[in-house]
């Protein structure tokens, strides 16, 4: 077991999680591609005792069966969790550190859009190659956040 950190993306929100399994998976159903504005959403289970809450987050009523743990200042979406369990998702994004996990499987895979999962063809370009961005972040802060 590896205690994890994450959070939202201002830091209002932080957590760490006792991690035992890097078995993560892709959420395609409607109400977490609606909750994240994304086609899908990279989830691990884990049992809400094993997830410690620095900075409160803020939760989403998102239907009469769930809520869903987000931060209000900066919208970052951090998980999903059954009102009636023990367990609980936290968005594999939200970790520090999310390379480690690895998709094992898809949920909800009727709302799949198959043209977003095998994307491996596709060019890949860097944010630092990126001259107009980099530009914008040396112009505002004298420095690229690389």
């Amino acid at each position: 077991m590896t205690a994890m950190p994450g959070g939202c993306a201002c830091g209002r929100v932080r957590f760490e999680a006792d991690v035992e399994s890097d078995e993560a998976y892709l959420c395609h159903c409607r109400m977490c591609q609606r909750a994240s504005g994304n086609v899908s959403l990279a989830m691990l289970g884990i049992a809400q005792a094993k997830v410690r809450w620095d900075g409160e987050p803020d939760w989403y009523d998102s239907s009469p069966i769930a809520h869903r743990p987000f931060c209000s200042v900066c919208g970052t979406t951090l998980g999903f969790a059954y009102r009636d369990s023990d367990k609980m998702d936290l968005t594999v994004a939200a970790f520090d550190e999310p390379s480690r996990f690895r998709p094992v499987h898809h949920f909800g895979a009727e709302n799949i859009h198959e043209s977003w999962i095998n994307t491996s063809d596709l060019p890949r370009i860097r944010t630092d190659e990126h001259k107009s961005l980099v530009k914008r972040w040396v112009d505002a802060t004298g420095e690229f956040p690389g």
